[in-house]
């Protein structure tokens, strides 16, 4: 009888530290708003600087001319002014084609720059443009979707660094202070007038009805 009383005793007790184990096993872990903070801050942290820091990599022009058919407009770009100048000041691929480079604050718009530059290595690693003849076959028609995109940012890749209100007007050209009211006061953006400056001025090759559309 004792035996057997013995025998329920151990086995009661051995399946309450049995169901006591696995209770503490599955329960939900206590976590304070304290320690929730914590782990987001710290879990942002280490996600945005790693985004950050693919950013910053692939705004480098080694980067960008790692693809070899991109050499073909750096070329033309170190022929201009943008490139080589009395002052010293040089541009580089993102500065342009990336709109938000020089501000760290329009990170939204940088990464959906970068969403869409995935259409260039898609053309590299389809054989679309990858010669210099096949460059310059879709030359203009590349041209043509960078015009649109910095028309519709109201070339937000221009005004990084030049501004109408800042620019001296005792330093340009009369024909050029014109230029610029007229600008002004039909709403114009650079890149209205501006096409083929930093690169091989393309927008000659448009036809008639194109060139007349485009106020050239």
């Amino acid at each position: 009888m004792a035996e057997n009383e013995k025998s329920s005793s151990g086995g009661t007790a051995s399946s309450a530290a049995k169901d006591g184990w696995w209770r503490r096993l599955t329960r939900p872990p206590k976590c304070s708003m304290l320690r929730i903070s914590a782990i987001g801050i710290i879990g942002g942290i280490i996600v945005w600087g790693g985004l950050n820091t693919g950013m910053e990599f692939t705004n480098r022009t080694d980067f960008c001319i790692s693809c070899h058919e991109m050499s073909i407009p750096f070329e033309d770009l170190k022929k201009t002014v943008h490139y080589s100048n009395r002052t010293g000041t040089t541009i580089a691929c993102a500065d342009c084609h990336v709109a938000s480079s020089k501000n760290p604050i329009d990170y939204g718009r940088k990464f959906t720059m970068k969403v869409l530059a995935a259409r260039d290595i898609l053309s590299h690693l389809s054989g679309f443009v990858d010669t210099p003849e096949k460059f310059e076959e879709h030359r203009l028609e590349m041209a043509k979707i960078v015009w649109k995109k910095m028309k519709d940012a109201d070339s937000k890749e221009c005004r990084n660094c030049h501004n109408f209100n800042t620019m001296d007007k005792s330093k340009q050209k009369s024909r050029t202070v014109v230029k610029h009211e007229d600008a002004v006061a039909d709403g114009k953006t650079c890149i209205d007038c501006h096409k083929g400056i930093a690169h091989k001025a393309v927008h000659t090759n448009l036809d008639p009805d194109e060139l007349e559309k485009e106020g050239l």
